[in-house]
């Protein structure tokens, strides 16, 4: 009987260790879940949820949400970049006498100028070439952006610094090229409250009006008039945008253990949208002059022969400094709308099932 009982254990002896090892294994694993992060380990519902159009179209849902939230400070923004060019000292109304000059002080006088002698809803004049242009700008650096991540990465965990700035530098570029129509669009249908009030014959009417004109006065390729500090411009706010938030990111997830969440997004798209204005503020006070000078017959710039003869001409007429005009709306509306954007996406992105950005 003892021998019986003997074998008895010895025979049940290997089932009874493969549990343990069962056991030990579901418990290493239940580890490492808890462990790593919440993206890492998220079962993906959809297999569709990080396609390459999943992701575009998502991305561009996101930037108009954003878009639509932040817009009155952009508006204000370039009113503020405006001041002190050129164009207002230059410019005399249709019978020829003196304009009427409109001179803000800074963001909320600005803002408060704008709502008293145009109307509140005149903050949201010109979003629909914002929202156009957001069709292509923000699903083409988004999409362009991981792609030449995971090139660089070739499978690999590790995204260096400079392989992270080359891929937003890129991407950037590439997705405001293609978006430069709509964005000198949007900043000639922006202007057109200003003009009136100076008593200035109105350049524009509507959206489809400032496309219709510009190809008039300078062709298809006149939908690219400022395309270059455009294109600069892009490149060093994607730089510090896509860059930064990317990197802040991993760097808080890996140093502190904290899963992909909400607070990891705050704190990485601050740090993005700070790092964005500081860069990208010069190259934009650059891009609306350029944008916005009238232009002759032929549609060539009567104030500024390029970019650069623009950045001259702002340093030695207003010193260095005037190339920050406006930085603390576009710190103020980058912040929020980094903020706004990255949230929207990265919470869709986890709806649907797709891995972490």
């Amino acid at each position: 009987m003892v021998a019986s009982n003997v074998n008895d254990n010895k025979s049940g002896s290997p089932a009874a260790g493969t549990t343990n090892d069962n056991d030990s294994s579901n418990s290493s694993t239940m580890q490492q879940t808890a462990a790593t992060g919440r993206t890492e380990m998220r079962p993906v519902k959809y297999h569709y949820a990080d396609s390459f159009w999943c992701t575009y179209l998502v991305s561009v849902f996101a930037a108009s949400i954003a878009e639509t939230v932040t817009y009155p400070l952009d508006l204000t923004k370039t009113r503020l970049q405006i001041q002190g060019e050129a164009a207002s000292t230059m410019a005399t109304n249709a019978a020829g006498g003196a304009i009427k000059k409109i001179k803000y002080r800074g963001m909320l006088a600005t803002a408060n100028g704008i709502i008293r002698e145009e109307g509140a809803l005149k903050l949201w004049q010109g979003i629909t070439p914002a929202l156009y242009r957001h069709l292509v700008y923000s699903g083409v650096r988004i999409v362009t952006y991981d792609a030449i991540r995971k090139k660089l990465r070739n499978g690999k965990d590790h995204f260096a610094l400079w392989q992270s700035a080359l891929a937003g530098v890129g991407a950037g570029s590439l997705a405001q090229w293609l978006a430069s129509p709509a964005d000198l669009v949007k900043v000639h249908v922006q202007m057109e409250g200003r003009r009136r009030l100076q008593g200035l014959e109105p350049r524009v009417h509507s959206a489809a009006h400032a496309f219709r004109e510009i190809i008039a006065r300078g062709g298809i390729f006149g939908l690219w008039k400022g395309s270059v500090p455009n294109v600069q411009r892009a490149a060093l706010v994607n730089l510090g945008d896509l860059t930064t938030y990317d990197t802040v990111k991993h760097f808080i997830m890996h140093k502190t253990g904290l899963p992909d969440c909400h607070v990891v997004h705050i704190m990485s798209s601050i740090c993005a949208g700070l790092v964005a204005a500081t860069m990208g503020t010069p190259a934009d006070v650059v891009k609306t002059r350029v944008m916005n000078q009238p232009t002759d017959a032929s549609g060539k710039g009567l104030l500024y022969k390029g970019s650069i003869d623009c950045l001259q001409q702002t340093i030695g007429k207003e010193g260095f400094f005037a190339l920050y005009k406006g930085f603390l709306p576009v710190w103020i509306r980058m912040a929020p709308w980094s903020l706004t954007f990255w949230l929207s996406f990265e919470q869709i992105r986890s709806s649907l099932g797709a891995s972490g950005y």
